[in-house]
């Protein structure tokens, strides 16, 4: 499986991937979250533009899953993870999320972030086995930053349905292991979990130092999260 940026002409598709991997949510009553419409192509288009939208492409070079990220104070936050649910369980999130990972580390980024769903199979409980850790009201890992995107999402009508944010730390470049210090050595919001594919970020659903933090960006506030089967949703 082989990822690369987004070209503009897949955009389409990435809709279409993102509502395939939400109907994994119908079945658990979140029919809002299932008919939840993908972001704008005008938003895609800002992060392909921007280097922050990632594919995971087929054998004939056909997206089936894609990863949108931003910078939220010092950490690269998964803002969606979706893959599509005929490529689920093949460990396509799980790529993805280390793709990142792995971009993240060179930046000199501190770790991975993402807000989630708490109770859905595919949302928190796979970044948790993929190392992410929940962050409770007075952990000091939860930023302003991460506070912010909760309360647009709450604004939303995400909050009708238990969410959380997620941390996962990344190791230092050079560090032995793509896992970081949990010793994670997998990587992508979109396999190899149970479950769906899609995140809000999730993600996939959990970040080192770096020399000067990047200006924290929030994306637009949107009011449905990605699912990935093997690759959850945030």
């Amino acid at each position: 499986m082989r990822i690369r940026v987004a070209a503009p002409a897949e955009l389409l598709l990435l809709q279409d991937i993102e509502r395939a991997a939400g109907e994994a949510f119908r079945p658990l009553g979140m029919v809002e979250i299932a008919d939840d419409e993908p972001l704008p192509l005008d938003v895609l288009e800002s992060y392909r533009r921007a280097g922050r939208a990632w594919v995971a492409v087929d054998a004939t070079d056909r997206p089936v899953a894609y990863l949108l990220t931003d910078t939220v104070d010092g950490a690269a936050h998964i803002e969606q993870v979706s893959v599509h649910p005929d490529a689920a369980r093949r460990g396509v999130g799980r790529a993805l999320i280390e793709h990142l990972a792995g971009a993240a580390r060179e930046q000199g980024l501190t770790a991975l972030t993402l807000t989630t769903f708490a109770e859905v199979p595919w949302n928190a409980p796979y970044y948790t086995r993929l190392g992410f850790r929940r962050l409770d009201e007075d952990d000091p890992a939860l930023t302003e930053g991460l506070r912010a995107i909760s309360r647009a999402e709450a604004a939303h009508g995400l909050a009708a349905w238990p969410r959380v944010c997620m941390r996962r730390e990344l190791a230092t470049a050079g560090a032995t292991g793509p896992g970081g210090p949990a010793g994670h050595t997998e990587r992508t919001h979109q396999a190899g979990a149970a479950g769906p594919a899609h995140a809000t970020g999730t993600a996939h659903p959990a970040d080192t130092a770096r020399p000067a933090a990047p200006a924290r960006t929030v994306s637009p506030p949107r009011s449905a999260p990605a699912v990935p089967p093997s690759a959850p949703s945030r």
